[in-house]
């Protein structure tokens, strides 16, 4: 597949994506922010260049590596998060935004005071299970399943660590007035995690595919406030860890594995692990010499 083509796949891919998200965002009432949601899926013109595992087995070869084995970052996503966790710590000072949280809550509240539902415990999640169930199916992403599931775990144990610290920071109350761990909302965070892992898997394959992660990250997002377990804020600046992690965790895994690549003796092992205090699963990398 040549350059020209995958970046015309990708300008197709945004403009699918800003059309349904920017009607979700309308429907569910997210008022003047529809550009900072809009902007989490935003690729620049020049893209990256991504060559896609052929076979769901391990290979000796970093996909998103350059010639000069670095991995060329795209500012628009990584820009898109730092809006968003900005605005997110704003409220804490700004009376406008921590009014629209307010009237957000109230409005969402006045027709829905009985609204309750647990699938967005599982919705956050959807994406990454989506992402091995195309490759099981034959449908496969720019990296073999040991390189994704390595990503996966990094990008997991930024979440869990960024959240868990801001939580603690902050001390915000909930809407609900249950706890005071509301900033930045974990399950939000992992949600927009698990559709920008989607999205760096299968940009370059499907623009349907990178809509419906990002349509399954927004919703919980959406159902968090519906919940009455977070404030709008909360789910802007979760939306922002999650993209940044991921990020992070795709700009330093061919940093990390060129580093163990030289070492023979060395193994990587992917272990499961539970956060209570977020109520987050998570993947633990643990490196054995």
């Amino acid at each position: 597949m040549s350059r020209m083509t995958l970046i015309r796949k990708n300008s197709f891919s945004t403009e699918l994506f800003y059309y349904f998200v920017v009607r979700l965002i309308y429907l569910m009432r997210f008022y003047g922010l529809q550009l900072l949601m809009l902007l989490v899926a935003a690729e620049s013109s020049y893209g990256q260049t991504i060559t896609p595992a052929k076979e769901d087995t391990i290979q000796p070869v970093l996909s998103l590596a350059h010639p000069n084995g670095q991995y060329k970052v795209n500012p628009g996503p990584i820009l898109a998060a730092a809006i968003m966790i900005g605005y997110g710590a704003a409220t804490f000072h700004v009376r406008p935004l921590h009014e629209l949280d307010l009237s957000t809550k109230h409005e969402i509240r006045e027709d829905n005071s009985r609204f309750h539902t647990t699938i967005d415990n599982y919705l956050q999640y959807s994406p990454i299970f989506g992402v091995y169930a195309l490759n099981a199916m034959g449908i496969h992403g720019a990296h073999n399943f040991k390189e994704r599931t390595i990503i996966l775990g990094m990008s997991s144990l930024l979440v869990c660590g960024t959240v868990t610290g801001l939580k603690t920071l902050t001390h915000r109350e909930r809407p609900d007035g249950s706890a005071a761990n509301s900033f930045p909302s974990g399950h939000t965070a992992t949600a927009f995690m698990s559709a920008e892992f989607m999205r760096m898997e299968y940009k370059d394959v499907s623009p349907w595919i990178v809509v419906g992660g990002y349509m399954a990250a927004t919703a919980t997002g959406v159902l968090r406030m519906y919940n009455n377990r977070h404030w709008l804020s909360d789910v802007v600046a979760g939306a922002g860890v999650g993209i940044l992690s991921t990020q992070a965790a795709y700009w330093l895994y061919p940093k990390i594995e060129k580093g163990l690549s030289g070492k023979a003796n060395t193994s990587t092992m992917v272990m499961p692990t539970y956060d209570a205090g977020t109520k987050s699963a998570a993947i633990s990398l643990v490196y054995i010499h």
